[in-house]
């Protein structure tokens, strides 16, 4: 697989740039048009420079309402903004009570967390509220015509993931290359979760506990087969679901692959 284009950005997490890849008919895609990143609630002045001149112009931010209102994203001057929550429900599953209980689950099966990133990725696929958002994210896309669009979630690797594996997949790279690019996430996240770690045992939280929040920092092949699996198992196959689901025209895919491939 061709290694990613990682952005030198110092206070985005896991920035990178999707140019490069190998599509339909054999082109590249471009380079400075499609970004993935985490949250850019704390991005640097210096950072928002660099997009800038790297020729940012649009963002769309895939958190719930909820991660949003308590951690909004800074505005990049000349830059459009688009809230396109792949969730309509929030990741706090309802509120501090509700959060009390998860944690306390997390601190009597390891495996809760492993458990619980399975169903959200299954109910990314499925749910039409989902499956709305991605339709709107790549119509987005089919009509910017010039520049670049950053797309991000929190730590830009599971509802971003997401929305890689359908744009990666309609723009034609083969589905190995999706998935190495997908996995790249957790060497980019690799700093993050040890840090999260140490501020977790010195707060005195059990090994289970720590087990399972270093399941939510991570991806893993599990979770992008779930995706996959879910899909050849209520919809036929990812062109049937891009098709049915997503409302993917040849006319769509076409403007796409138009806009985002590098000509022979």
């Amino acid at each position: 697989m061709l290694k990613p284009l990682v952005l030198p950005l110092k206070s985005v997490r896991n920035p990178r740039d999707l140019g490069g890849y190998v599509g339909f008919d054999g082109r590249k895609i471009k380079a400075r048009r499609l970004l993935r990143t985490g949250n850019i609630a704390n991005i640097s002045e210096a950072d928002k420079q660099y997009l800038q001149a790297y020729g940012l112009n649009q963002i769309i931010d895939l958190r719930s309402p909820l991660e949003i209102k308590r951690n909004p994203d800074q505005e990049i001057t000349g830059v459009k903004h688009y809230l396109l929550s792949i969730s309509d429900e929030d990741n706090t599953n309802g509120g501090k009570k509700d959060l009390t209980r998860t944690f306390q689950r997390y601190r009597e099966d390891q495996y809760a967390g492993f458990h619980m990133m399975c169903q959200r990725y299954h109910d990314h696929v499925t749910r039409e509220h989902a499956q709305k958002t991605l339709h709107q994210i790549l119509e987005l896309l089919a009509n910017n015509h010039e520049g670049a669009t950053l797309y991000h979630c929190s730590e830009g690797k599971d509802r971003t993931g997401i929305v890689t594996i359908v744009l990666l997949y309609i723009l034609g790279v083969d589905l190995e290359t999706i998935r190495q690019d997908y996995l790249f996430s957790n060497p980019m996240l690799d700093s993050y979760r040890a840090k999260r770690d140490q501020r977790f045992a010195a707060n005195g939280e059990n090994l289970k506990f720590r087990a399972n929040m270093r399941v939510l920092g991570s991806v893993s092949n599990s979770f992008f087969d779930t995706a996959l699996i879910t899909v050849k198992e209520k919809f036929g196959s990812l062109d049937d679901y891009l098709r049915e689901q997503l409302g993917v025209t040849p006319d769509l895919r076409d403007a796409l692959r138009e806009l985002y491939l590098e000509k022979k």
